[in-house]
């Protein structure tokens, strides 16, 4: 049955494809790719513990290890097996995370978290300090929201950092975004993970499903240069796609592309699965 929850987003028929939402968001991220990917997929999007709508902030998760087996129990409530994976920035760390495990037959990571070198303390730190830059403001800003955001000029400029073409967010949907992130109850806890080195995505060459890496040029969280190259380096027959003019989260920047590279990778990587099955019996 399909379900529409701030829980959980889940429609359509076929191969099941989990879709991962970054730090500070919901699966509302992905709205503009589920209208086409239903129609190919068994599209299962949750929101993240301690994410607005989400199941409750998960207690001792002091690494991407950690926060993966709570995704991993989200999964199995589901009764999802494996499936193949998008997500995008923690959610692409996490999508990582599963394929490590053996729960993914593919995996399309979109500016994934977790792959700056380790003992890089001033990048992670700046990214910290980015994050708290931007609860402050969205704190500051919360109450005008509605007003500010039927600007398209002003939704633009406010999620800059994150996308290039704000603009293309509903008024309403931005509201939501802003308010979203305001309650996500897990920023410290993260924040303290980072610090300790637990949010790297290491032992990458233990996996063995295809990955595709998207990054976008103009990502201001994740910069390409900073954080791409260790994944390109240590993900076994890794494929690499950068997004010219995209931001940090281009679901918005890339709404057709985007959805192209996600539903096409899936469904080639499940011919490969279906040849090599075949060619095995």
């Amino acid at each position: 049955m399909p379900e529409n929850s701030p829980r959980l987003y889940r429609a359509g028929q076929g191969e099941p494809l989990v879709l991962v939402h970054g730090f500070t968001g919901t699966w509302r991220m992905w709205l503009p790719q589920l209208a086409d990917l239903v129609t190919r997929f068994d599209v299962i999007a949750p929101t993240l513990h301690g994410h607005d709508g989400g199941p409750p902030a998960p207690e001792a998760a002091r690494s991407i290890g950690d926060a993966a087996d709570h995704l991993e129990a989200l999964l199995d409530e589901h009764g999802v097996g494996t499936a193949h994976f998008a997500g995008n920035s923690m959610g692409g760390a996490l999508s990582l995370e599963m394929a490590k495990r053996g729960r993914a037959r593919s995996v399309v990571a979109i500016s994934p978290g977790g792959g700056w070198e380790e003992g890089d303390s001033a990048e992670t730190e700046r990214i910290i300090r980015w994050f708290q830059r931007t609860r402050k403001l969205g704190l500051a800003t919360e109450r005008r929201a509605p007003r500010m955001m039927r600007n398209a000029r002003m939704r633009r400029f406010g999620f800059r950092d994150v996308m290039c073409h704000g603009e293309l967010v509903p008024p309403e949907e931005a509201v939501g975004m802003l308010r979203s992130s305001l309650r996500c109850s897990v920023l410290d806890d993260v924040f303290a993970t980072i610090r300790s080195g637990g949010a790297r995505v290491v032992d990458l060459d233990r996996i063995e499903c295809p990955v595709l890496l998207v990054w976008g040029d103009r990502d201001r969280i994740l910069p390409m240069s900073r954080h791409s190259n260790r994944f390109r380096r240590e993900i076994p027959g890794v494929e690499w796609r950068m997004l010219a003019g995209a931001g940090h989260s281009p679901m918005y920047d890339e709404q057709g592309l985007l959805t192209s590279l996600i539903g096409d990778f899936a469904e080639r990587a499940a011919s490969l699965g279906e040849a090599r099955s075949a060619a095995s019996a």
